[in-house]
Formats: structure tokens, sequence, C-alpha cells
């Protein structure tokens, strides 16, 4: 029996099958390289076309072979007298394929597999999702549309369905035989015809048949209505989710004197990674970048990550400025508001206050999400074992962190931590409808 392959939606690449196959049978080992790239490379470069080294022991596929323990063989072994068993014989020069460094086992060579932009964003956020995206008051990131649904028999009068109704009414009328207009009509003119004609007894009679005629027709009519109530039918419109665009992020970040190249440079590696978490999983999201030091102001994308500035430390300018970008420009009654911030967590201790509070009274209540990332220096990471140790702005937020559940904090202490706190941040979370 012949199989048809449909290949028309296929890109011109022929070898589109074979890819795909590959993609699916090597996803750990791709996913492993991604990962150690991200550790060792800049995360910048992962918004780009990809060569990810393979290794050919990882890509073998199971064969079919002969067991070399059983069965009958039959060899010819020509004389040896150079080698004994156990002896290395050297690679010959000028060959190619399979290589090994001296005095090692044989091995095959890696080979590199080029993977395009989509593919290694795919593979690099898989399994990652903003968190809950659903509003905790019965809000939802999706709005409801009414659309078409067929008919129902109940409904509003503005909806009713003229032409179904009148459809339903013929098919019932035909069904019981409901008299039709035409033949009281001919009864009628029948009866004056002999209404105008001499009397006589004959005639009397007649005229009396035709007239019970008439009545009994006419009450019949009346029984079978011409529209019954079960002929109605009524439009019916059933809520469909659309996209709501209207989800924004706010990225906001510690440019101060405190902060120094490396903490600027972790943290603007996590703000590289989650900006283009927002444009791949996201496109419809708007992103808002706020810098600070003891004044915090709203830039663009390239002024954020690339533009130096130095100055003391006050972190609630920039949650003072966030507030403010949210009161003109994102009701919530229409955005669901997320935020990530960044800061070495250097902050005199009144100012901390002041950072609780806008947070406790203001912030939390509007946000969906706040992440706050503190980076610190690595031989810190042992000593703040304890979520409860740490800098004064990270110890203020701990109220905060204890109060609210769509409120997160973790430290980055080296670039090979970035990875591992972004997907545990925004890792892929249970619908909080069905927890609620």
């Amino acid at each position: 029996m012949p199989i048809f392959i449909d290949r028309r939606l296929n890109p011109k690449d022929k070898s589109l099958g074979n890819r795909q196959r590959f993609l699916r049978r090597a996803r750990d080992e791709l996913k492993r390289s991604i990962r150690d790239h991200v550790r060792t490379g800049r995360i910048a470069d992962i918004d780009r076309e990809h060569a990810v080294p393979m290794p050919r022991k990882g890509t073998s596929e199971p064969t079919f072979g002969d067991d070399k323990e059983s069965g009958r063989r039959q060899h010819i072994l020509p004389g040896n007298r150079t080698f004994s068993p156990g002896d290395l014989i050297s690679k010959p020069g000028g060959g190619g394929g399979y290589g090994s460094a001296p005095g090692t086992t044989e091995s095959e060579d890696d080979f590199r597999f080029v993977l395009s932009r989509e593919e290694v964003l795919d593979l690099f956020f898989e399994d990652l999702e903003l968190p809950d995206l659903v509003k905790l008051n019965l809000k939802q990131i999706l709005s409801f549309k009414p659309r078409r649904a067929g008919f129902t028999a109940s409904g509003a009068p503005t909806n009713i369905n003229v032409g179904r109704t009148m459809r339903n009414s013929h098919g019932r009328r035909i069904a019981l035989r409901r008299p039709k207009q035409a033949e009281l009509d001919a009864i009628a003119l029948q009866i004056a015809e002999l209404e105008a004609k001499p009397a006589s007894t004959a005639m009397s009679e007649r005229i009396a048949a035709l007239r019970e005629e008439f009545d009994r027709i006419e009450r019949r009519r009346r029984r079978i209505a011409y529209v019954d109530p079960v002929d109605i039918r009524f439009n019916r419109f059933d809520p469909q989710p659309v996209p709501n665009a209207s989800a924004v992020m706010f990225c906001l970040m510690d440019v101060s004197g405190s902060m120094g190249e490396r903490e600027k440079d972790l943290a603007k590696r996590f703000f590289v990674l989650l900006h283009l978490f927002l444009t791949r999983r996201y496109e419809r999201t708007e992103v808002v970048f706020i810098r600070h030091t003891h004044e915090a102001k709203e830039v663009d994308e390239h002024t954020f990550f690339y533009h130096t500035e130095s100055g003391g430390t006050v972190v609630s300018t920039a949650l003072e400025e966030m507030h403010r970008i949210i009161e003109e420009r994102y009701p919530v009654a229409e955005w669901n508001i997320y935020a990530a911030q960044a800061s070495d967590g250097d902050n005199f201790a009144t100012d901390s206050e002041r950072c609780i509070e806008l947070l406790d009274r203001k912030l939390m209540r509007l946000c969906q999400y706040f992440a706050y990332v503190e980076i610190i220096d690595e031989r810190e990471s042992h000593i703040f074992g304890s979520t409860e140790n740490g800098t004064s702005l990270w110890r203020a937020y701990n109220a905060v962190d204890g109060k609210w559940p769509n409120f997160q904090m973790r430290r980055i202490a080296a670039p090979a931590d970035i990875y591992p706190v972004f997907r545990e941040l925004f890792a892929r979370q249970p619908d909080l409808r069905k927890s609620a």
C-alpha cells in the first residue's frame, strides 16, 4: 500500500525531518551545552545563531550486530612478528575521522551543530514562564469578548433570530398540517356564491355544512399557532477569552557608587536574560527600565545596560519612580504588573524603612510578582548561608518576603549563579486559581 507524505508546508530544507529528530534525540545534550555557554560566555550572545559542540559519543544510535561470544566463525590470522598483546599502534599520518590523544584510548572527534536563534531560545527558556499570570483578586490577564456560538431556546428579546424562528415555525406547521388561509378563503367564497342564489332547502343545508367546515378549519388554525414559543430561537453568545495585551515588567537596577563594575556586570547580565525572556515569551508585554543612584529615572534599554553613572544609594527613589509610572500610565484595573530589582544591598537604614513602607502599602498591592536579586561577593555567599543574614536592604526586605507570597528574594555571587537563580525565580508555577 503506497504512503503519501505531504511536504508542501515544509521549508525548502529537505533534511528538516532529520534535523527535528536529531533535536529531539539530543535535546538534553543541547540544553547542557547552552547552559555551559551561558556560564562561561556573554548572556547577550544567546540572542543569535549558536554553534553547539556535540560529543559523538552522546549522539550514537543503537545498531544490530553479531554476538561475538556465540555462533561459529572461521578466521584467517596472518602472521605477526612485530607486535605483542598490549602494544600500542601509532596512528598513521594523513588520516582523518577518528582521533585520540597520545597514550589514551581511541575516541571520536566532537562536531559542532549550528542552532538557529529560535531553536536556541526555545531550548534556553524551556519550562520557564512568568509566575502565575493570574491576578489574585479574580482579575485575569485574559479578557472575554462575546462571540456567536449557535442558537438557544431562551434569551433576551433583542437576540431573537427571526430567520431561524420562522424556519422552525414553517417546519412545525407542515408537520402538523396546519390549514392554510387559502382554504378558508375558498370556503368563504363558496358561501358567498351560494347565498347570492335563490334560497332553497338544499341550498341552506349546503351553506350550513360549509360554515361548519369553515369553523372547524378556523379552530384548527387557532390551535396550531403560526409562531409557537417552541419555535423561537435566540442568538447564543459565549464569552471567549482574548489576549489582554496589558502585562508590564519593571526592571529596577542600582548603578550607584556602591555598585562596582563586577556587581553592575552581574546585574546587567541578569536583566539581559530577563529582557530576552520577556521579548521571547511575551511579545506584547511592555518593559520599563528604571536606573537609580540617589535619584531614579526611567531610561531606554540601551541607557539601562550600557551608560555609566555614579552617585549615592537611595533605593526608595526607584520604588517611588515605579509607583509614579504605574499611577500615570498603567491602571491596575487594566494592567498586570511585574517587577524585578537588582542591587548590592547597600542602603541607608532610614531609607530601607521607607522601602518597606512603599512595598507594603503601595507596590505589593499593585504587583502580581516582585523579584529582588541581591548581588553579593563570592566570599559572602558562604557567610550569608542563612536568608536571615545579609545587608541592610536584604534584612528589611525579609519582612516583606514573609508577608507577601508574591515577593521573592535571591542572591547572585558569580556569573554561574545567574541562570539557576533566574530559573528558580521564574520557574513555571501551578495555576493559582486551583490553589485559591
